[in-house]
This record gives structure tokens, sequence and C-alpha cells, in this order.
């Protein structure tokens, strides 16, 4: 069980900075713990620390340094531990997990709907940006960005792209990781003048965009 003395018994109190917390998010130390705990339970994967707390931070479910703080206290009680010799990725203990299964009904249902959602997206996310990496290199006449798209032992695709400045490079970097598997088979569509796959993938692309100005208008349904 968490080790941790509640303010007059109260599950609930809220003993935590509101700042940058959505209406419904957690507001008590115990619940946020509670929280990354039910979290590691349910991705069932290791989790970088700054992955936890991007997920939290990122949907207003609790504030950013009360998240960090609680981390660190279930590290401290032996309720997480890390998994690696650099300290980077971190996983339940017997006592974390127990912890998960017993109080996980305390929390909100939307709360952990969205923290787990996050996780998931988050993670494959990372997982893109690992694979396939960008590098960005400043020279005397702007920035180069080089793109690789990974094929697992091989790179598919490594393209250089010129940037006049930093704020453009870094929007091809985002780009580019938004959807890699995109780009490629439009690379492949132009070079392979393959009528029908350049079709379906300047189709999908457009498609891609205009979900992306759906998403920055405040919408998420998608047609």
């Amino acid at each position: 069980m968490l080790k941790y003395k509640m303010k007059d018994g109260d599950d609930m109190a809220f003993d935590t900075f509101d700042e940058g917390i959505n209406y419904g998010g957690v507001r008590s130390k115990n619940e946020i713990r509670t929280l990354i705990c039910y979290l590691f339970d349910s991705i069932g994967k290791p989790m970088e620390k700054s992955t936890v707390v991007e997920v939290i931070q990122n949907k207003g479910l609790a504030n950013y340094f009360e998240t960090s703080s609680c981390f660190d206290d279930l590290i401290a009680h032996n309720n997480i531990k890390a998994v690696d010799e650099n300290n980077n990725f971190y996983c339940l203990t017997d006592n974390g997990t127990m912890v998960a299964k017993q109080l996980e009904n305390t929390l909100p249902l939307s709360v952990k709907e969205k923290a787990y959602t996050c996780a998931l997206e988050l993670m494959e996310q990372k997982r893109i940006e690992k694979e396939n990496a960008v590098t960005i290199s400043k020279t005397d006449k702007g920035y180069n960005v080089n793109c690789k798209i990974s094929g697992g032992d091989v790179d598919l695709v490594s393209i250089d792209i010129y940037a006049p400045d930093s704020k453009q490079a870094k929007l091809i970097k985002k780009n580019f990781h938004h959807n890699p598997e995109l780009l490629y088979k439009v690379i492949m569509a132009s070079m392979t003048q393959n009528e029908d796959m350049i079709d379906d993938s300047l189709s999908e692309l457009k498609k891609e965009i205009q979900r992306k100005k759906r998403a920055n208008a405040g919408y998420t349904s998608e047609s």
C-alpha cells in the first residue's frame, strides 16, 4: 500500500497546486500517486519519468511539479523502481502493483481514460521518432535537415532538406515525425510514376492536412 498519511483521513484532500489543471483533474497528492501507478499497470511496459509526467501534464490532469514530486515519492517508498543502469526507465514494484489494483477505482473514469490514451499515443510517437531519425545541422546559408525512414536493419530513405532558419527546420522535423510512412509513400509514388500509388498517397496527404486543420481549429471529430 501507499505509505502516506492523508489529511484528516481524507483520500480526496486537495493538497496540491492547481496551476495548469483542467476541470476534472486530480487535486491531491495521493490521487496523483495512484494515477501514476495506474498508468504503469495499464500500459504494462517500462516508461521514462518524463513520459509519465508529460502524459499527465498534457491532459491537464495534474500540475507538472506536483507530478514530478509524486513520482520521486513513489521511488523513495519502493512503489516504482528503475529497470536500467542509467535510471531512464521505470516499472512498478509489487507494492506499486498492489496500489494500482486496490486504489484505481478511486480515480474518475474520465481521468483514467485520458491518461491511458495519451500514454499510448506518446509512446507510439517516441517509437516513431527513435526509428526515424532527424538531424538538424547549421550551415553557412541556413540549416540542413536530414530525415531517415527506417526499415528495421536498413534505411529505406535518407533525404537532406534545406531550411532557411531554425523555425522552419524544426517544423520540418515535427511534420516528418508526424507521419514518416506517408512521406515514404509520396516519395515512392513520385519515383516509380505509379499512377494508382500517386492518387492514393496524394489523397491520404490531403486528408492528413485536413485532419491537422480541424485539430488546430479545436475539432476532434473526423469525417
